[in-house]
């Protein structure tokens, strides 16, 4: 069910490339809520406009990060964009749905691109790290830039790094604040979407082509991929949008590339299930991916051992590589390179360390597999 309300934007709180934060003063209570709107499909907001809200995800409590959504503005508005303005392509996005797009798709006939995809490509070994949380990204940025820093460090590979997000979580990569921050500082050279995300620099029409569109077009020399923010669970075995890490792990071993898996740890999380390494990437390993990849895993875990080696037993089939524990402390300065804060589950740094260090052993991996001295 889609749960409307009305309100008067009062205040806009912060612009970025694609999308507007505003306070909404609410017209049946009264309270001033906050609220995102998306300029790329609608015009700017002023104090003052009188916006239709979105407000189904807040009054479920879901944590859709505590905004409503601004549905988009009369399509007859002055303000629009003329057709003869929009991208030329022709790949709709949100199809079938009232807020359905046309996006210029980096495979189609249209695109300076596309003679790419006309013969078979391979990634040639290129390293991608494949992440289930959003905010794994950000985590392992900070570590490849605090690694160039560091004396006697082979990270020139990571110059030109390429996200790929996928349709997992978020749909608007506008939605991302750290994209958004880490396109700003450089550290990140190129994004794709593909599925039913939109807003990448490149859009793709699935997992495939955007790899292959992130090797030869955006000439990526490494590649990470997670879902938007916004990952669904269920509490059942099944039901989760992170399994698509599997079908990931396929699509990049069948490219010819080398798929890492950021394991997803914690011994903070009072879950059973997400306790050690999350049920999440045990389920993603043993039964969606039909094709090996490497789970890099942090040396040194003496808490609960036995809980870790006994999960790692379950993942023969793929290879396991241990690699040098780093400190809590060390990761700390790498986040210091970084203005925004990084929570996973509402969990930072000092509350559940061992998630950030198995992001760390994922990144430190890709940088040993790529060294030309390894």
């Amino acid at each position: 069910m889609l749960r409307r309300a009305e309100g008067k934007v009062s205040t806009v709180i912060s612009v970025r490339e694609g999308l507007q934060v505003v306070r909404v003063i609410m017209r049946h209570s009264g309270k001033e809520e906050r609220a995102v709107h998306y300029t790329d499909s609608s015009p700017p907001l002023r104090p003052g406009d009188v916006v239709i809200l979105n407000v189904t995800a807040e009054e479920l409590e879901l944590g859709s990060g505590g905004y409503h959504i601004v549905l988009p503005a009369d399509t007859m508005d002055s303000n629009l964009p003329d057709a003869e303005c929009l991208p030329k392509g022709h790949i709709m996005k949100l199809k079938y749905t009232p807020l359905q797009r046309s996006v210029l798709a980096v495979e189609e006939e249209n695109s300076r691109f596309h003679p790419l995809f006309q013969k078979e490509k391979t990634l040639e070994g290129m390293a991608v790290l494949l992440g289930e949380l959003h905010s794994m990204l950000p985590v392992a940025l900070c570590w490849l830039r605090y690694r160039e820093q560091q004396p006697n460090q082979p990270v020139k590979m990571a110059r030109n790094v390429a996200y790929i997000m996928t349709d997992g979580g978020a749909l608007p990569l506008a939605w991302s604040q750290h994209i958004a921050q880490l396109e700003a500082m450089g550290w990140l050279q190129s994004t794709i979407t593909y599925g039913q995300a939109y807003g990448g620099k490149l859009e793709a029409v699935n997992k495939f082509s955007a790899l292959i569109a992130a090797k030869y077009a955006a000439k990526a020399d490494i590649c990470l991929v997670t879902m938007g923010p916004g990952i669904v669970g269920t509490g059942t075995r099944y039901g989760y949008s992170g399994i698509e890490v599997g079908e990931l792990v396929n699509a990049v071993y069948a490219l010819g590339g080398t798929p890492i898996v950021i394991p997803r740890l914690s011994f903070a999380d009072e879950r059973p299930r997400h306790r050690g390494i999350s049920h999440h990437t045990l389920t993603a390993l043993e039964l969606a991916a039909r094709c090996p990849a490497i789970l890099p895993f942090p040396q040194n875990i003496t808490e609960e051992y036995a809980i870790i080696q006994e999960q790692l037993n379950r993942l023969e089939t793929h290879q396991i590589r241990m690699m040098p524990s780093v400190s809590a402390e060390q990761i700390a300065e790498s986040l210091r390179l970084y203005p925004l804060p990084i929570t996973s589950m509402g969990r930072g740094l000092w509350q559940d360390p061992i998630y950030f260090q198995g992001v760390c052993a994922a990144v430190d991996c890709a940088i040993q597999l790529h060294s030309p001295s390894t």
